[in-house]
């Protein structure tokens, strides 16, 4: 699926049970950023507190942060094809250098069927979305 014309109904990231705090937050944020960049029509309207000062909207659906171990985040990439699901997925690759052209030939040495990741997001209709990650508990 490419970036949604329509303001999807629901937003899910499933990290890598395994990983460390900090690089579970990092895997969350930079799925999050690309999350925000391909689907801007989830980011809700400013908020304006008692005092008038105005901050920047937040997603209005939430996120829902979730666990799963690497070959269950394979799984679910898959099936978030099958269904349709916008997928933003961040390869294992990615935290192994901070040279993104370095990131993109490991990339690209990987056929997609064994590529591993440590994160994934699914975005789009609740019902298939909800299937998917039933199972799955929070992070």
């Amino acid at each position: 699926m490419s970036v949604a014309t329509n303001t999807p109904e629901r937003c899910v990231i499933i990290i890598d049970s395994e990983l460390p705090a900090g690089r579970a937050a990092n895997a969350a944020a930079v799925i999050a950023l690309t999350v925000g960049q391909r689907h801007p029509a989830l980011v809700g309207p400013p908020l304006v507190d008692a005092s008038g000062c105005e901050h920047p909207g937040l997603i209005p659906i939430g996120i829902t942060v979730l666990a799963a171990d690497r070959a269950t985040l394979s799984v679910i990439r898959g099936k978030g094809a099958g269904s349709g699901c916008d997928i933003i997925d961040f390869p294992v690759q990615g935290q192994q250098t901070t040279d993104y052209a370095a990131f993109q030939q490991a990339v690209a040495q990987v056929v997609t069927e064994e590529l591993q990741y440590v994160g994934v997001a699914l975005i789009g209709e609740r019902k298939p979305i909800s299937k998917i990650v039933a199972k799955l508990g929070l992070l």
